[in-house]
Parts: C-alpha cells; sequence; structure tokens
C-alpha cells in the first residue's frame, strides 16, 4: 500500500515570499505523484505529476515539485506567493499497479 503526508495542514504566507508545502509519500514501488489545486468554489485541477525521468517539475502558475526518492518527498513550492494562490493543496500518490488504490492528502495555503 501507498499514502501520502502533508506534514503542514495549514499554511499562511505574505504575498512575495517562497511558498513551500511538504508533502511525504511511501510506497514499496516507483510511485506516480501528483499536486492538485482547489480554488474557492471550483473543483480540483491537477498543478503537476511525476510519473519517471526529470525529478523537478514545473508546473502551472510558477509552482514546481522535485521528486526526492532518498527522502521520499515531494514537496511543492512557488518562488512568490500571490495572493490568488490561496486555496486547498492536495498531494497524491499511485503506483504503477492499476489494482491499488491511490491515497489524497491535503494542505490549505492563505495569502
Amino acid at each position: 500500500a501507498q499514502s501520502v503526508t502533508q506534514l503542514d495542514s495549514q499554511v499562511s504566507v505574505s504575498e512575495g515570499v517562497l511558498v513551500l508545502l511538504r508533502c511525504n509519500y511511501s510506497s514499496p514501488v516507483s510511485p506516480n505523484l501528483f499536486w492538485y489545486v482547489q480554488y474557492h468554489n471550483q473543483g480540483l485541477q491537477l498543478l503537476l505529476k511525476y510519473i519517471s525521468g526529470t525529478t523537478l517539475v514545473k508546473g502551472i502558475n510558477g509552482f514546481e515539485a522535485e521528486f526526492k526518492k532518498s527522502e521520499t518527498s515531494f514537496h511543492l513550492t512557488k518562488a512568490s506567493a500571490h495572493v490568488s494562490d490561496a486555496a486547498e493543496y492536495f498531494c497524491a500518490v499511485s503506483d504503477t499497479v492499476p489494482e491499488t488504490a491511490g491515497e489524497l492528502n491535503t494542505n490549505l495555503l492563505r495569502c
């Protein structure tokens, strides 16, 4: 089984400063990792994903995440927060075996 843990349930940042949303995963096989965002009164939107290859993944709106296998982490960062970034952010993991379910976890970002 695989799981994700988001270490900060709520993060408050000022506009213009670095955003860091932490996500650690557990998976017995090579994982597929995802970050989703949900803005107020909107549905989930895929922000970025890591399947394989380059470990630094660039997403939409200036967000990026780096897959670090040795640290079992996939932290989401943005160099400069904007008020429009205020939303819920979800880290998700699934492995490459289609029969097993993934897990979704959440962070709330306030700007």
